[in-house]
């Protein structure tokens, strides 16, 4: 999806100010084309059942479904839309991180912040079908008690600790409540591959491949991990290319 493209956007919201203020802001952005609005996430799905939309602004605390409950039915659709979380309440970024949604929004909303939240959906191309992972998503991140955003494309490895997992990339470190073996299954079609029972890698972060006395290592950056004999064969055949070989940049 290019920047020209004009999205069509659900707006869901049970407050009627809030719906009305992010609706005004949709409409002000030339990359959207058509807003309509849902007072529930059951009345999003009726709307749904004779529309189709490109990414749909939920809130998360919502009477009866709510906006994690909807991006769950979303996600089984053929063509799925892009989700944005947009809610006062920031304890929800991993919930959301775990139903993929594309961006997460902290009321109030500002029209700047809001616009970013559109330049992620159109960067995130059409409505992907059900179960595709090669999209790039958005991670958020605690720094300093504040929810900030990362994007996949950006982590260059990832180490288990325990029942989270840290990820790594080449501006720092971010603690994530994430098992690796979920982000292996979610990442393995973006070019993430196990080297070691306790390291992803990115592919694309990959400098160098080597071997030396039966030891593998894998170099990326200035950043050296070695792979386990178990899944040095795995990572010779994603690679494509003879253990040892340096890519060139």
């Amino acid at each position: 999806m290019s920047e020209g493209t004009s999205l069509r956007a659900l707006v869901v919201d049970d407050e009627l100010p809030a719906l009305s203020e992010l609706t005004y802001l949709l409409d002000r952005d030339p990359r959207v084309a058509e807003v309509t609005t849902a007072s529930s996430a059951t009345e999003a799905l009726k709307a749904l059942e004779t529309r189709t939309v490109d990414v749909v602004f939920s809130d998360i605390k919502m009477p009866g479904l709510d906006g994690l409950d909807l991006a769950r039915v979303l996600a089984r659709f053929a063509r799925r839309p892009q989700v944005v979380f947009v809610t006062a309440y920031d304890e929800h970024a991993v919930d959301a991180f775990e139903v993929r949604a594309v961006d997460y929004v902290m009321k109030p909303v500002r029209a700047e912040r809001l616009a970013e939240a559109v330049r992620r959906v159109v960067d995130a191309g059409s409505p992907e079908p059900a179960g595709a992972t090669t999209a790039d998503e958005t991670i958020p991140v605690e720094l300093g008690g504040v929810t900030r955003f990362v994007q996949r494309s950006q982590v260059r490895y990832v180490e288990a600790q325990g029942d989270y997992a840290r990820l790594h990339t080449e501006d720092g470190s971010h603690l994530i409540r994430v098992p690796l073996s979920t982000l292996e299954e979610r990442w393995g079609e973006a070019g993430f591959v196990r080297i070691h029972r306790s390291t992803l890698v990115s592919l694309a972060h990959v400098d160098e491949v080597r071997t030396d006395g039966g030891r593998c290592t894998v170099r990326l950056g200035g950043t050296e991990l070695q792979v386990s004999r178990r899944h040095t064969r795995d990572l010779r055949a994603r690679l494509g290319r003879p253990v040892g070989l340096t890519r060139d940049r």
